[in-house]
Order: structure tokens, then C-alpha cells, then sequence
């Protein structure tokens, strides 16, 4: 078991796990914090934070250049690190790994040199009624510089793709499905596999954002048959600034650099410049080394617990909260799709979001109010806004319970 990692694997410990993150233990307003804004960012474990720490006071140096101890120390951490999220995907090849900022520059790289050689006038993107922004403004600036067009699969009142709608969008023009595996905004769960195999029945590659899953659900990339990945280390209990774009090796091979400068270069001359192999062609640069040993921490850490019961524990959260917030006069959840993962989702009748988000923060219950980044959603929904509470393997019914009990109050404010 990797050091820093739970006691115990065994038993699903919610108290124990809780004992894993320090800023739980704090008090926001007077009141003990309720953290159920996990969608928006994770809390980060001890054995993160102390790997980030470690990191800095031992082993800090710039890594592949240096032929000096500390050099050497760095770049193997890095190396393992990629190694990890190879192993947390079920990747292949760790060159297939390309550390990026976050699912929004992944998804913004595989727009501009993917969509740089292979979107022609005329052809097409398909994405989802749900995605987030990141996984539409990326397209649709492809899609205007190659004179293509963006195509809009519709989703049900529940929250759910119709799968019948998507397949009638595809087409021989179709060059890219890119879809979310898993809803910033309605906790829906998508049939990334699925829409992987239709995809590819039209000649289409797939691009699944993937931030709103990996801690949540296991992924096997190779089993979803997508043809990139791409996901953040904040939404998986990393650091900021860290994720990992994972792409199919003979796709990355062929597609141009996103940026130019040190460490993606085999050799320069004013006249040439010939580019580095996979990865290293597609990070420029000095990288986040200490972001992306913290963020193989937060897998390793992840994985010690097991996303299968991770999910598990979830769900049943999920369930509990679903009834214990229906119970509510006047609210009505928004995203109601079966299975779907720890978002609760919600309006109230006649109280915005951003009021019932400030008054439960009084109550040291931390809540998302707005649009969530995916506006074109709630103008399907026919929302301005949501208040979301979104879960994590740390969060209790006791949670659940004292948000309800916010609510409550929230509404005897505003009756």
C-alpha cells in the first residue's frame, strides 16, 4: 500500500477517511464546515499535502537537463508520477500521458493541433446539451477557424443524452464527439462507451472530459474505446494546476505541438526545429513537477481506498440526499437521471441560488450557486442558475442532514 495511504482498505471508514484531510476539522462562522462543493474542487489529503511539502524541502530541481543528484531526484518523481496515471487509467503506454494545467488546457490542445489538421470546411463536432464551457468554446474556436460547424446533441428533462437524437447527428462529416463522462451540473453519468462505439462507427474520434469522474467512478480508458481523456487533478484530491490528457500514441504522433520552447525540441536551428518524442512534444516548458507528484499521490491514494467503493458509498449518499432534499416544499432537484453520480442539484421556488448559497454558508455549509460554466444547459433547463451540492468519499449523512436542515432555515428567511 502506498505510504500515506488509509489504514484501512477494507472497510468503507468515513470517520477515519475525514481524519485524512486537516481542513475538515476547521469551523467556518462559528459552525462546523460542511463541505459539499466538491464538484468545483476536492479537499486535499495529509499524504498530499505532505508529498508537496517533501517535494520542495527535498527533491526540488528541474528535471531531464540536470545531471546533478537533486535533477535526477525530480525527474524520476516525475517519470513515476506519469507512470501512476498511466496505471489509474488503464492506459497502455506511459508516452500516451501528457501532463497539462487541466481539463480545460487538455481539451483546448486537442481542439487547436487535432482540430488544426483535421477540421476542414464543412465538417462537423457533435457535443451535448450538458457540456461544461471548457468542452464548447474550445470547439467552437476549432470550428470557426476551419470554417466547420458545431453540432448539439439534445438531452431529456431528466438529464440524460438521448442516445437516439445523437446518433441522428452523425454523419460522414462528423469528426469529433466530444462528451463529458460524468455532468458538472446534473451528476448525469453518461454511456461514454457507447457513444465511443457509434462515434467510431462514423469515423469520428472522441474526446471525453473526464474531470468530474475520476474520483468518483473507476476508469478504464481502454475499455471506454474513447480516443482522448482528459481530467484535473483538483477534482481527484491533487493539487491546482495539474491533469493529465491522455491520447491514443498514433494520434498524438501525428498531431503538431501546442506550444513551442524548451524540452519539446529534439534540436533548433533558425532555419528547423526538430520536435521531442511523446510526451515531451507536448510540454513546453518547465512543468508543474511538484503538481504532478502531488496529484500521483492523490491517485495512489484513491486507489488504496478502491473507486468501486468509492462509488458505492456515493451512491447511497446520493440516494439519501435525493429523498432527504425531495422532502422540501418548493424545491425541485434539477437532474434526475438514474445512477447518476453525487450531484444534488436544485431550485427553490421564489429564492435565488446565490441567496440560498450565502445563507447556508452562515450555517458552515459550503454550496456552489450559478451556472456552473454551463450556461447553455440551464437555458434548456430554463434556469438562470442552480444551487449545487456535489459529494465526495468524505462527506456523511450528517452532511446531508445538516444541508437539509440549512435549507430549512433558508426558507423561513426568505417566507
Amino acid at each position: 500500500m502506498p505510504a500515506g495511504s488509509p489504514s484501512s482498505a477494507q472497510t468503507f471508514d468515513v470517520a477515519r477517511i475525514r481524519r485524512d484531510f486537516p481542513i475538515l476539522q476547521r469551523r467556518v462562522h462559528g459552525r462546523p464546515l460542511v463541505y459539499l462543493d466538491n464538484a468545483a474542487t476536492t479537499q486535499k489529503p495529509a499524504a498530499v499535502v505532505d508529498r508537496l511539502a517533501r517535494y520542495y524541502r527535498e527533491e526540488n530541481a528541474n528535471i531531464h537537463r540536470g545531471v546533478h543528484a537533486l535533477s535526477v531526484e525530480a525527474t524520476d518523481a516525475y517519470d513515476a508520477a506519469r507512470e501512476t496515471v498511466r496505471r489509474f487509467l488503464n492506459a497502455g503506454d506511459a508516452r500516451e500521458i501528457v501532463f497539462v494545467r487541466g481539463t480545460t488546457e487538455a481539451i483546448n490542445l486537442v481542439a487547436a493541433t487535432w482540430g488544426r489538421t483535421h477540421l476542414g470546411a464543412g465538417d462537423e463536432v457533435v457535443v451535448t446539451e450538458m457540456e461544461h464551457h471548457s468542452n464548447i468554446v474550445p470547439w467552437q474556436l476549432a470550428c470557426q477557424a476551419a470554417g466547420a460547424r458545431l453540432r448539439v446533441a439534445p438531452i431529456t428533462d431528466a438529464g440524460e443524452l438521448r442516445l437516439d437524437a445523437f446518433e441522428q447527428l452523425l454523419c460522414p462529416r462528423t469528426r469529433v464527439v466530444a462528451v463529458n463522462h460524468v455532468s458538472n451540473a446534473l451528476g448525469t453519468v453518461n454511456p461514454v462507451k457507447e457513444i465511443a462505439r457509434r462515434a467510431h462507427a462514423h469515423g469520428a474520434v472522441v474526446l471525453v472530459d473526464g474531470a468530474q469522474a475520476v474520483a468518483h467512478l473507476p476508469v478504464d480508458v481502454r475499455a471506454i474505446g474513447c480516443d482522448f481523456y482528459a481530467f484535473s487533478g483538483h477534482k481527484v484530491f491533487g493539487p491546482t494546476g495539474v491533469g493529465a490528457l491522455w491520447g491514443r500514441a498514433e494520434l498524438l504522433d501525428a498531431m503538431p505541438p501546442y506550444q513551442g520552447g524548451g524540452d519539446m525540441i529534439r534540436s533548433v536551428t533558425f532555419e528547423r526545429t526538430l520536435y521531442n518524442e511523446l510526451p515531451y512534444k507536448f510540454e513546453a516548458g518547465t512543468p508543474n513537477i511538484a503538481g504532478a507528484v502531488g496529484l500521483a499521490s492523490a491517485l495512489d491514494y484513491v486507489a488504496a481506498i478502491g473507486l468501486d467503493r468509492i462509488a458505492a458509498h456515493e451512491h447511497e449518499l446520493t440516494s439519501y440526499g435525493t429523498d432527504a432534499l425531495s422532502c422540501i416544499g418548493g424545491l425541485r432537484l434539477t437532474g434526475t437521471a438514474p445512477g447518476k453520480a453525487g450531484i444534488l442539484a436544485f431550485v427553490i421556488d421564489d429564492i435565488h441560488p446565490h441567496d440560498i448559497g450565502t445563507i447556508l454558508d452562515r450555517a458552515g455549509v459550503a454550496i456552489r450557486a450559478g451556472h456552473h460554466c454551463c450556461q447553455p444547459l440551464m437555458g434548456r433547463l430554463g434556469v438562470p442558475a442552480t444551487a449545487r451540492a456535489s459529494l465526495a468519499l468524505y462527506n456523511t449523512r450528517e452532511d446531508v442532514d445538516a444541508l437539509a436542515a440549512a435549507l430549512r432555515d433558508a426558507k423561513a428567511v426568505f417566507a
